[in-house]
């Protein structure tokens, strides 16, 4: 006997989503005032204006009354580090020393399952309070970390990606590892394409992999072509420099990477700040995408990305929150950098820009187009609920907005964790605020 349909849910709510980039198209997105998403198990079956759809409900459908709220797809977040949960909001001069006194030390715990187990925990049920359903994640060097971080991923049925870290010089002898990188093939053979689960091949940064492991990580990248390879680039001026004197033979710090053949679609680059415009070029020659993390690069002083150059190059970019430099696990807080940082840099980056970049914009980023990022009848079911009457100053502010743009740029401006009513994956209600502001009359 076939095994019953599942039965439908609904939810009403002003609804928003994306089919293209808004700084390339006019007609890039969908606003639907009073809107229907209809959701059958994990999928969604439908989406339109109440009064179309819901008179096509079966009777009885459940619909749950988010009037007032829009909805979204949930968040997604290109570049973070689960063992630095503990370490954020650390005081440091700069990059090097932050890693030197805080990152290290407090990763060198990840070895321990049971501190893992519990860091994934918690790490997770942050990334769901502020709407966040998808992550390319770092792991700790330890095996333990990514086991730890995959099995609470699964067990919350989410659509995550994340891998160990590779590195083996450069860094303290209690993190160092070597050029076999059996432990991450293991990894990507127990949990890449496992349920949800989607695996990155995870080499640090340059300086801390020799010759050998990058080498060893670009023919593990070639044999398994559909993982994820993230890592991190041209962050910080003095870490450009470093590179520049370990690998003298290439043309640039991103050169590195390409060489041994880690330029290809679903390659990450966090930052990216200090690239040329041969590298911007490279990037969206080879598929590869960039993670801007604003609050970070701001937090250690690093620099200031340039959207208008990545734009100019045809280079896909996405949102990351990067924590433990990062500062929030807010996506909607690391759009509030995102604008200011794109000011400083003499562009403008608008608020529905910036939701594209943190959802279908992400999703393509990540090859995932089709799967998550949008509202469309057949993709998986991670959405989120924002309640633009979270706070006293949110709720007085969207009260007078004008326009969508308005509204959606106090989101991104005001909001942080209070503005998630509800995230959902895969159809199910993974985070309900417990309690909301209600403006008085």
């Amino acid at each position: 006997m076939s095994n019953p349909l599942p039965t439908p849910q609904a939810y009403r709510a002003s609804l928003l989503t994306f089919h293209a980039d808004p700084a390339f198209a006019d007609d890039a997105h969908t606003w639907i005032e009073d809107g229907l998403l209809v959701v059958a198990g994990d999928r969604i079956q439908a989406i339109g204006d109440y009064a179309t759809l819901a008179p096509t409900l079966a009777p009885g459908t459940p619909v749950a009354d988010y009037r007032g709220h829009i909805i979204t797809p949930g968040f997604i977040d290109t570049h973070l580090h689960f063992p630095q949960t503990d370490m954020i909001a650390s005081p440091a001069p700069g990059l090097l020393p932050w890693l030197d006194t805080y990152t290290f030390p407090t990763e060198r715990q990840f070895g321990d399952p049971a501190h893992a187990r519990a860091g994934a925990e918690f790490f997770l049920d942050e990334l769901l309070r502020n709407g966040t359903t998808t992550a390319l994640v770092y792991c700790s060097v330890h095996k333990e970390s990514a086991e730890a971080f995959f099995e609470a991923s699964a067990a919350r049925n989410l659509r995550m990606a994340g891998g160990k870290v590779l590195m083996d010089r450069n860094c303290p002898d209690f993190l160092q590892d070597t050029a076999d990188l059996r432990d991450s093939e293991d990894l990507i053979r127990r949990w890449h394409n496992n349920g949800r689960s989607m695996y990155a091949i995870t080499p640090r940064f340059a300086p801390t992999s020799t010759e050998a492991q990058l080498a060893a990580t670009g023919e593990l990248a070639r044999a398994y072509p559909d993982t994820f390879i993230q890592t991190h680039v041209s962050e910080n001026q003095d870490e450009c420099a470093w590179v520049g004197h370990l690998f003298p033979q290439r043309r640039s710090y991103l050169d590195v990477y390409e060489h041994y053949g880690l330029m290809r679609p679903r390659a990450m680059f966090g930052h990216c700040i200090w690239l040329d415009d041969t590298d911007f070029s490279r990037l969206a020659q080879t598929g590869s995408a960039i993670a801007h993390c604003p609050t970070s690069n701001l937090f250690l002083g690093s620099g200031l990305f340039d959207m208008k150059r990545a734009d100019d190059a045809g280079a896909m970019v996405a949102l990351g929150t990067d924590v433990g430099a990062g500062t929030s696990f807010s996506i909607l807080q690391t759009m509030n950098e995102a604008y200011k940082v794109a000011r400083l840099k003499g562009s403008y980056l608008p608020a529905l820009r910036m939701f594209y970049l943190a959802t279908l914009g992400a999703a393509r980023s990540m090859g995932l187009e089709g799967t998550i990022g949008t509202l469309a009848p057949g993709l998986e079911a991670d959405f989120i609920v924002l309640d633009r009457k979270a706070t006293p100053l949110l709720a007085r502010r969207t009260a007078h907005a004008g326009s969508l743009e308005e509204t959606l740029f106090a989101l991104a401006l005001l909001g942080d964790d209070r503005a998630i009513r509800a995230t959902y994956a895969a159809g199910a209600c993974v985070h309900e605020r417990s309690s909301a502001f209600t403006p008085s009359n």
